[in-house]
């Protein structure tokens, strides 16, 4: 589940490109919650979001790669900071043009910080193979722009980094992967951490200098997890190691900004917040916080939204999309609840999002 709660996307960095008029962008690394339909270019992938009802209440109605009902958090952000959506990586129309003036997004459904997570939907990309992504889309950038531009362009973007779910749900938490096998909770964590600095490292040394890197929100909470217990609350010892592994998230992004050159790193923790929402969620407008809206009768966990499978009644009373994923509706209060604090001085639109209503 990649149910960080703050996946906010903020593309707030001004670039200007061969004297045309100033934007702002972002690259964006990741998995199913900000995949915008990159593993729908993957003949074999498993994690897939390209049949119904996904995408329901986004645009047209048709399936776009998004693993929810409708938007990402960083569809809701860009909306409110009159920012262009950065360009999936994997789309064929997505040129040098396109990444100087959208920006780019590598994220990946199924995608964690160990290149064997998710191992077992076949084709998805870690978040090295994101990063190497990256570092192609520079090397054309150069070719086209010349280096002391992309070199700017780089340093003037934001990056976005939020991984880590799968790791745990779709590697450590799976019987038959050997990383259960050869690592206790905390040790597990640490080995993630150690990862994620080599890589954070890389993403600075290709010229990032502002990145925000988002931890884990209540992964015991998530319905996949709820559903195995006796009384359907959440597995306290999964929330336990999210909030261990935030806590070195938290050190580790402190100990780069004192490490590397100009780092403008940031840690973002939505575990607190995303929690709130899950254990009082009339309070931001929901009605249903423990199961999905999209479920095959009373067949659970069906683990993706099928085509044969009947939708709630009121999509925008519930705080789960599948048994992974926020709904658009969540997604929404999500991005406004942040985006005060996270906003680096944008204007941001007053103007509630419109949340999906049923259809």
């Amino acid at each position: 589940m990649d149910s960080r709660a703050c996946l906010v996307v903020l593309m707030v960095v001004i670039v200007c490109v061969s004297g045309e008029e100033s934007k702002s962008v972002s690259f964006i690394f990741g998995d199913s919650l900000s995949d915008v339909g990159n593993n729908n270019y993957f003949s074999k992938a498993l994690a897939k979001a390209n049949y119904p009802w996904y995408g329901i209440d986004f645009g047209n109605g048709m399936p776009t790669g998004r693993f929810t009902n409708g938007r990402t958090i960083s569809d809701i952000v860009a909306d409110k900071l009159g920012l262009p959506v950065p360009a999936a990586y994997m789309d064929p129309t997505t040129t040098e043009e396109v990444a100087m003036k959208q920006g780019v997004n590598y994220a990946s459904g199924g995608g964690g910080i160990l290149n064997e997570t998710g191992w077992h939907f076949i084709q998805r990309l870690s978040l090295y193979r994101q990063i190497e992504m990256f570092m192609g889309t520079k090397t054309l950038l150069a070719q086209k722009y010349g280096e002391e531009q992309t070199e700017n362009f780089t340093r003037d973007s934001v990056f976005l980094v939020a991984i880590g779910s799968n790791d745990y749900i779709n590697n450590y938490l799976l019987p038959i992967t050997a990383d259960s096998w050869k690592y206790g909770a905390n040790d597990f964590a640490d080995y993630l951490i150690a990862t994620l600095r080599r890589q954070l490292t890389i993403l600075h040394s290709l010229g990032a200098r502002k990145l925000l890197f988002f931890g884990l929100g209540p992964l015991g909470c998530i319905p996949l997890q709820r559903i195995q217990t006796q009384d359907g609350s959440c597995k306290s010892d999964l929330n336990d190691m999210a909030v261990y592994f935030n806590k070195g998230g938290s050190k580790l992004i402190d100990d780069l900004n004192s490490q590397l050159p100009e780092a403008k790193f940031q840690f973002g923790d939505g575990f607190d917040f995303f929690t709130k929402l899950i254990q009082n969620p009339q309070q931001y407008g929901f009605n249903n916080s423990d199961a999905p809206c999209c479920t095959v009768g009373r067949i659970r966990p069906t683990l993706t939204c099928l085509a044969a499978a009947k939708l709630c009644k009121d999509r925008s009373k519930y705080v789960f999309w599948d048994e992974y994923h926020p709904s658009d509706a969540a997604n929404v209060v999500i991005a406004e609840n942040l985006l005060p604090t996270l906003s680096f001085g944008h204007t941001i639109s007053p103007a509630p999002s419109p949340a999906p209503s049923a259809s």
